[in-house]
């Protein structure tokens, strides 16, 4: 009976710990930021259309959409978390604290399509004390803020040349495409990297002194690093970087 018991309690606590992943992945915001994502996809579209011959027009939109579909998109990334992700509990723990809700909401607030189209020609420039330069370096250093922008940004720009190569295989040359591919991924990540700490200062603006350091400390750990490492992969993974025919 005791046995029977304890099982019981295994089976019982079985879905409540298979499920930390999905937590975090909602707690720290990832469907909010897939669908300012979509967002931008769309706006992408958009500005191809008085540009393009109708039916190259339609193989984009047709193209870019299947690719980037919502919810694949989540079942990617999250999938990835899962596999990158061994233990969630640390950073479901930030992420469901007080400063975690405040840092998504400062991120969310920032990839707004509204906000993205307000500071199009960049953001102001932040005046702040050495102590708080100080910190944004140490945050700059420990997100992967460069990598992640660079992928969404070729993902983005990318829907074009995506769906001409798919209407006229051999166009873009598949070892020609990818040397371009790494080149423009170089330079997008050092023009990301040569901004990011007036950007961060700028997203964690309403963050107080004490609150960016405690984000730093998070950021920094093992638990913190293991989660941004496992986070860029699930962005690959989201965009369907390197592959031809997700689904």
């Amino acid at each position: 009976m005791r046995r029977f018991l304890l099982l019981l309690l295994i089976c019982c606590s079985m879905p409540a710990w298979a499920d930390l992943h999905d937590q975090l992945y909602k707690a720290a915001g990832w469907p909010d930021q897939r669908a300012h994502f979509s967002d931008a996809l769309k706006a992408a579209q958009q500005r191809y259309q008085n540009s393009l011959p109708p039916a190259v027009f339609q193989a984009l939109v047709n193209n870019s959409n299947q690719r980037f579909a919502p919810q694949a998109m989540d079942q990617r990334a999250e999938a990835r978390l899962r596999q990158g992700l061994a233990d969630p509990q640390p950073a479901l723990a930030f992420f469901q604290s007080p400063l975690g809700h405040k840092v998504v909401a400062a991120e969310l607030l920032a990839t707004r399509p509204d906000q993205l189209a307000q500071h199009a020609s960049g953001i102001p420039h932040m005046q702040v004390a050495d102590t708080r330069q100080l910190l944004i370096g140490h945050l700059s250093r420990a997100l992967p803020a460069r990598e992640a922008g660079a992928e969404v940004t070729l993902a983005i720009a990318g829907v074009a040349a995506d769906s001409l190569s798919s209407m006229i295989p051999g166009l873009l040359g598949g070892g020609s495409t990818q040397g371009l591919l790494d080149n423009q991924r170089a330079r997008l990540m050092q023009q990301i990297g040569n901004d990011l700490d007036n950007t961060l200062l700028y997203v964690y603006r309403d963050l107080s002194d004490p609150e960016l350091e405690e984000f730093v400390s998070f950021a920094e750990s093992p638990q913190g690093q293991a989660y941004y490492q496992a986070a860029l992969a699930a962005v690959k993974a989201g965009l369907a970087v390197g592959q031809a025919n997700p689904g």
